[in-house]
């Protein structure tokens, strides 16, 4: 079918679910972004799940392809491209990006595909408790250069990509994630009705993100227990995943649990946030790491560990918060006390702004020629 007779400006987004996650936040943030501009939008989804689906902006239409897994969407997919005949196709995660590759090539349709990377590769592969995780590189290996365009998060995530594949670094695409938009400050200013956020109580440490091994909140929470010697303190972490029961055990252990709580996926983590004394990120590999761009812009000081691939990019090597080493709980501990200790700086705040939504969908715009 020839470009004339697609249906002009339609740009389709395919991710696994609807569930918690970085990379589902952007895509629902660059298809409000995109049908704003007046583009006709289509969300695609192998399942309808997940919490993050009252999020999904108005005008912006949701294709569930009813699937159990991210491979059985590939029918459905590759139908959907067959009669929509979309001017562009953006996926996320390694997974569903094979399957975009895979289903544009049965469909026939000449629809642009861009791919997009959120974490680092390699690392995501290597320590995924899954076996089809740790040889999806194979199956990317020969996927990925049939697409468009492929698209990562920091610069450090696009040379582990160009490593892992043997792709030529050229074809990568370096667009910073989409974080600060005018309704996250909207959200931020939002009232918090919870005890330990209320004027003249002990401060209060954040986390927040996936309960999962690679986000490694074990670390934080030892680091939590040596803070807690030297004084007044609490941690409260958002998220919910596959490592609840360890955590909560662990925080038992410890003899913190008193002073740590975990209540699971909140709808508006900003609120949290902006009340905040600190903000710290544990993870052992991030593509990026959104959640400390969006700390930083609701004025909470940050903690981050020096992990690839993104926050040493993000906090311009240490000049807008401390960086740690990856599992080091005492230097962890010892950021923590300075950071409840040292004043909030509004230069963070503004480093914060250059994430910006509208800077993202100029890149985006430009990566799907639209």
């Amino acid at each position: 079918m020839s470009r004339e007779s697609w249906t002009p400006r339609t740009v389709s987004f395919f991710m696994p679910s609807f569930r918690g996650g970085g990379a589902e936040r952007v895509l629902l943030m660059l298809a409000q972004g995109m049908a704003a501009q007046g583009e006709t939008v289509d969300l695609l989804v192998a399942q309808t799940q997940g919490p993050y689906r009252a999020q999904v902006p108005p005008g912006v239409r949701v294709v569930d392809l009813k699937a159990k897994r991210v491979l059985a969407a590939l029918p459905g997919l590759a139908g959907y491209l067959r009669r929509a005949r979309p001017h562009a196709l953006l996926s996320a995660l390694p997974h569903a990006n094979v399957v975009s590759v895979w289903a544009r090539s049965l469909s026939g349709a000449h629809t642009r595909l861009v791919l997009s990377e959120h974490t680092v590769a390699s690392l995501s592969a290597q320590h995924s408790n899954l076996r089809r995780a740790r040889v999806l590189p194979l199956f990317m290996r020969r996927a990925y250069p049939r697409a468009d365009a492929v698209v990562v998060v920091s610069e450090g995530a696009a040379d582990d990509l160009a490593a892992l594949l043997r792709l030529d670094r050229r074809r990568i695409t370096r667009i910073y994630n989409p974080v600060v938009t005018p309704r996250l400050f909207e959200l931020a200013a939002e009232s918090l009705d919870h005890p330990w956020f209320a004027d003249g109580a002990a401060p209060v440490v954040l986390g927040t993100g996936r309960l999962t091994p690679g986000k490694d909140f074990a670390t934080l929470l030892r680091a939590f227990t040596l803070v807690r010697r030297e004084r007044d303190a609490r941690l409260v972490i958002l998220g919910e995943g596959q490592e609840r029961q360890n955590l909560e055990s662990l925080a038992r252990q410890l003899g913190i649990a008193t002073d740590v709580e975990l209540p699971g996926f909140v709808d508006n983590p900003y609120r949290y946030m902006s009340r905040a004394h600190l903000f710290v990120l544990a993870s052992r590999w991030e593509g990026f790491g959104n959640v400390l761009v969006e700390a930083m812009a609701c004025g909470a000081p940050v903690v981050s560990t020096d992990c690839p691939t993104g926050p040493r990019e993000i906090l311009d090597d240490g000049r807008f918060g401390r960086l740690t080493p990856v599992g080091d709980v005492e230097s962890m501990a010892a950021a923590i006390v300075a950071g409840l200790e040292a004043p909030r700086r509004m230069e963070a705040v503004e480093r914060a702004r250059q994430f910006t939504l509208a800077s993202a969908l100029d890149a985006y715009r430009a990566a799907l020629a639209i």
